[in-house]
């Protein structure tokens, strides 16, 4: 079965320098598990090929039901000096919110 995530979860992003913080916050727990499950570091990093070209780390935080994703070499250069048109990652938790999930 697929899933959207924008159906389980929310989002926000932001740049920290040259990287991009995007931080999904499931509804319940229900969603909790399945993201915590399926939603792995290298999924995210495929998801944005093309526009994130360094390692991407997954932190967990099961008290608020959320996964914070960092996608490093991300914001050519970060919000100062990017001609990027989305130079401080303000889009990138509705981009990640439109992956879909195949769940078991």
């Amino acid at each position: 079965m697929k899933i959207k995530l924008i159906d389980i979860a929310h989002g926000r992003s932001g740049d920290k320098g040259d990287a991009a913080n995007v931080g999904l916050i499931a509804y319940d727990d229900k969603g909790y598990e399945i993201i915590s499950k399926y939603l792995t570091a290298e999924r995210v990093k495929e998801h944005f090929k093309g526009i994130c070209f360094g390692d991407v780390e997954r932190y967990e935080l099961p008290n608020i039901r959320a996964l914070n994703f960092m996608l490093h070499n991300t914001l050519g250069g970060g919000g100062t000096v990017s001609l990027k048109h989305d130079a401080q990652g303000k889009t990138l938790a509705a981009a990640l919110l439109r992956m879909e999930l195949e769940v078991e």
